[in-house]
């Protein structure tokens, strides 16, 4: 019996089609495609300022585009009721920069709150998955320790812990190594790599961490000024052409991308000379 080849729609979890978003005048997303696959560990990059969070933030509905759709389980999001979106969103994990734990909570309750919060399951039921949430994340013996007890690299553990208590169908990750020594970065990649298989997730990662992220991405996006520059796989990037995409990559201070803001002549500028 012959197989049916998926289509695009059914290959990628997230789409974004030409899709913009401004702040008043500032343009952040001018026209983006965007495509994140199922199953794969997709991450954003770019400098600072160009629209990767708020890429993470229309795919939840947070924020509406000004132009353009965005497709989520092959379902256009911006004709979900406000029911419908809440219903989404509990389908999505988020792991904040910080960790976001709940600092009068205990680190069981903090990973049982989303139980607490969206099923009525029984407690002898909701503390297997705590337990064994937190196996996932090699911190089943610091259950009752309080936020103020964790380092900073536990303390982004128990928050993924809690934001895969509900098996969700995707987590988002912003900035997820920010601020963290090279021993817990290496716990979190190899955290986002294992959970993303062994749980069949597709993950989303925003990140300015490339020898990180490249290690671990199947899709990498590319955004500066509002557009794609370039996407691809890794390797495929780091062989990139592009001089744009060779100076963000390999961090260089000057090129496409300039060091110096727009200005007039310097020694115009410093004699106080008018401009003709």
């Amino acid at each position: 019996m012959q197989q049916s080849v998926p289509t695009e729609s059914q290959e990628h979890l997230v789409r974004m089609e030409n899709v913009s978003f401004s702040h008043g005048d500032r343009v952040i997303l001018d026209g983006i495609d965007l495509n994140i696959p199922k199953g794969k560990i997709t991450t954003i990059m770019g400098p600072s300022g160009t629209g990767k969070t708020t890429a993470l933030r229309l795919i939840t509905r947070q924020l509406h585009s000004n132009t353009g759709k965005v497709f989520v389980d092959d379902q256009d999001i911006s004709l979900f009721s406000r029911k419908e979106i809440f219903a989404m969103r509990k389908r999505m994990g988020m792991m904040f920069q910080t960790g976001a734990l709940f600092t009068d909570l205990s680190v069981f309750e903090n990973v049982a709150f989303p139980l607490r919060e969206h099923t009525r399951l029984p407690e002898a039921t909701i503390r297997d998955i705590v337990v064994m949430k937190l196996e996932a994340v090699g911190l089943r013996g610091a259950r009752e320790l309080m936020p103020s007890e964790l380092s900073g690299g536990m303390a982004r553990r128990v928050a993924l812990a809690r934001t895969i208590a509900l098996d969700p169908m995707m987590i988002m990750y912003d900035e997820p190594f920010t601020g963290q020594d090279p021993i817990t970065v290496g716990v979190i990649m190899q955290l986002i790599r294992k959970l993303n298989d062994s749980l069949g997730l597709t993950s989303v990662i925003v990140s300015h961490d490339v020898a990180e992220v490249s290690a671990i991405s199947d899709v990498i996006y590319i955004i500066a000024d509002g557009k794609v520059v370039e996407s691809g796989a890794p390797n495929a990037l780091a062989n990139s052409e592009s001089e744009w995409i060779q100076q963000f990559l390999h961090g260089k201070p000057d090129g496409p991308a300039k060091f110096h803001y727009p200005a007039r002549d310097y020694a115009a500028d410093l004699l106080d000379l008018d401009e003709v």
